[in-house]
C-alpha cells in the first residue's frame, strides 16, 4: 500500500492507504526519503482559503472562473506537497535510458506529493539526480529554493541595490542569501526575533521589526532615499503595503506571496501612487520577462542545486522539526496555530 497525505476537511489532516500501481513503460517509481511542507500555499489547502476551491483556473484564457461541478478543487485533496526527495526503486524503460535519466538506487528531487512513493514520467526526473555527496535532506529545498531565487531575479538586484525582504521564513532567509550573494544590502523584515537573528546570519546587514515606524527607520538607513526594490514573501497584505513605503521613488516592489482573501489594507492612493511604485508579480511558473531567453524554471531549480551542493545554501539547517508522516497532523497543526515555534518542517517516510 502506498500511505499518502489527505485533507478530509479544512483543518482535517488523515494518511490513508492507497493502491500501489504498477508502472507503465516510460514511469519510474521513487521512494519517498523527505517531503518539505510549505508553510505558505499547502496551508491555504489545509485552512480552506485556496483559491482553486472557489475558482478554476482556465489556463487557455488565464482566468479564474466561477467553480462548479466540473471545475475546481473540494475535499478531499490528496498528495499535496512539492518539495519532496527520494530513491529510485523501479524503472519501467521504454529502449534505452538517456544519459540523465535516473536509475535504480539514485536519488532524486522532484514534485509528487506527501506520498510513501511517487510514480513520474521519466522525463519529468531527467537531470534530477542528486550530486554525490549532497545531503538528501537539503534536497528538500530545491522547490522552495527556486521561489526564492525567482523573486531575487525579478528585483534584478546587484552590487550597490538596497533590497528589502518581507517575511524570513524558509524562502525569505534563502532570497535573503541569494541577495547577498549578488552583492545587494538586504534589510529584512520579519516580526519574529529568532527569524530576525536568522537574516542576519543569512546575509542581512539589517533585521527590522515591522511596525508604523519601520519606513522612518528604513528612510534614515537609506540616507532619506528609501530601498531600491523590496521583496514580499509573507503573502500578508500588511506586509505588502509596508513594501511600498519601505522603497523610494520610483522604486519597485516584487510580490512574491500567495495573498488570500481581500486586499483592504492596501492604500494605493498613498506611496504606491504617488512615488510611481513598479509592483512586479513573482509565480514559480515563469521567469521574469526579461530573462526568458536564457532563464527558465529548470534552470532556476539547477541553481539552486549548485548552491546546495557547493556549500553556498546550507539549506539542511533550517529544518526545525521532522514528524514521521503518520503524525502529519501534528505538524499541520503547529504551523497553523504556532508559526514562530518553527521553520522548515519535513515529514519522513
Amino acid at each position: 500500500m502506498n500511505r499518502l497525505l489527505r485533507f478530509s476537511a479544512p483543518g482535517v489532516v488523515e494518511v490513508v492507504d492507497a493502491l500501489t500501481q504498477e508502472l507503465q513503460p516510460g514511469q519510474v517509481r521513487v521512494r519517498t526519503l523527505y517531503s518539505g511542507i510549505s508553510a505558505g500555499t499547502e496551508l491555504t489547502a489545509y485552512r480552506g482559503t485556496n483559491p482553486y476551491l472557489t475558482s478554476a483556473w482556465d489556463p487557455d484564457i488565464r482566468l479564474f472562473r466561477g467553480a462548479d461541478q466540473q471545475a475546481g478543487l473540494a475535499y478531499p485533496l490528496d498528495g499535496w506537497g512539492y518539495s519532496e526527495v527520494g530513491e529510485v526503486v523501479e524503472v519501467a524503460a521504454d529502449g534505452e535510458l538517456p544519459g540523465d535519466a535516473p536509475r535504480v538506487g539514485d536519488r532524486v528531487w522532484g514534485i509528487w506529493g506527501h506520498r510513501a512513493e511517487g510514480i513520474l514520467a521519466m522525463d519529468a526526473l531527467r537531470g534530477h539526480v542528486l550530486p554525490a555527496g549532497l545531503d538528501p535532506l537539503a534536497a528538500a529545498f530545491v522547490r522552495v529554493g527556486a521561489i526564492a531565487l525567482n523573486g531575487v531575479l525579478a528585483a534584478d538586484l546587484g552590487v550597490g541595490t538596497t533590497v528589502v525582504i518581507f517575511g524570513q521564513g524558509v524562502i525569505g532567509l534563502l532570497a535573503t542569501r541569494f541577495a547577498s550573494l549578488n552583492g545587494a544590502t538586504v534589510i529584512a523584515v520579519d516580526g519574529i526575533p529568532s527569524r530576525r537573528e536568522a537574516a542576519l546570519q543569512w546575509g542581512a546587514t539589517h533585521a527590522l521589526e515591522p511596525g508604523d515606524q519601520l519606513a522612518y527607520t528604513i528612510r534614515e538607513l537609506t540616507g532619506g532615499a528609501g530601498a531600491d526594490v523590496a521583496i514580499e514573501l509573507s503573502g500578508n497584505y500588511h506586509a505588502l503595503h509596508a513594501a511600498m513605503r519601505a522603497v523610494g521613488a520610483d522604486g519597485t516592489v516584487v510580490a512574491s506571496g500567495f495573498y488570500q482573501g481581500d486586499a483592504t489594507p492596501l492604500h494605493l492612493g498613498e506611496e504606491f501612487h504617488h512615488n510611481r511604485i513598479q509592483l512586479i508579480a513573482s509565480q514559480i511558473g515563469s521567469v521574469p520577462n526579461r530573462l526568458r531567453a536564457r532563464w527558465d524554471v529548470g534552470r532556476l531549480q539547477r541553481t539552486v542545486v549548485d548552491a546546495l551542493a557547493d556549500g553556498r545554501l546550507d539549506a539542511a539547517q533550517l529544518v526545525t522539526h521532522r514528524y514521521a508522516i503518520e503524525d502529519a497532523a501534528e505538524a499541520y497543526e503547529l504551523l497553523d496555530t504556532d508559526p514562530s515555534a518553527a521553520l522548515q518542517i519535513v515529514l519522513e517516510f
